[in-house]
C-alpha cells in the first residue's frame, strides 16, 4: 500500500505496507451494484481499503486476477464485483470504456426520441 501526497509541485510516495499475492485469500467489493471504491481484502487479518474510484477498484481487481493466473494459479475468490465489468473478454472492459457508455446513452436517448414522437391512437 502506498501513501500519495503532494508538496508544492512535486509528488511524494511512501510504501506504507507490502503484502505478498500468494497469501491473498478472497478480494471483496462490498456492493457489485453501486458505484462505491470500498473493498475489503483478505489475508491473515481483513483490510478494509478504499480505491481512488470505482473503476480504479475494479481495475485493481481485474490486475490481481491476472497475476494469479499468470503466475500461482491458485483458487483466488473475487466476490461482490460485477462480472460485467470484471472480465476481460467482455465488450464493457475494453480499453474505449467511456467511448462505449456515451455510445449506449446515445441509443437510449435516441430511443426515447423516436418514443416521443410516435403518435398515441
Amino acid at each position: 500500500m502506498v501513501k500519495h501526497w503532494r508538496v508544492d509541485r512535486e509528488e511524494k510516495y511512501e510504501i506504507v505496507e507490502k503484502w505478498f499475492l500468494k497469501d491473498l485469500d478472497m478480494i471483496d467489493g462490498k456492493e457489485a451494484d453501486t458505484d462505491n471504491p470500498y473493498f475489503d481484502m483478505h489475508f491473515h487479518k481483513v483490510y478494509n481499503l478504499e480505491a481512488y474510484s470505482c473503476a480504479s477498484k475494479y481495475t485493481f481487481a481485474r490486475t490481481l486476477n491476472k497475476l494469479n493466473t499468470m503466475y500461482l494459479k491458485k483458487d483466488l475468490k473475487i466476490v461482490n464485483f460485477d462480472d460485467t465489468y470484471l472480465n476481460d473478454d467482455s465488450f464493457w472492459s475494453s480499453n474505449n470504456r467511456d467511448f462505449l457508455v456515451l455510445m449506449r446513452v446515445c441509443f437510449y436517448a435516441s430511443n426515447l426520441l423516436c418514443l416521443s414522437l410516435c403518435p398515441l391512437s
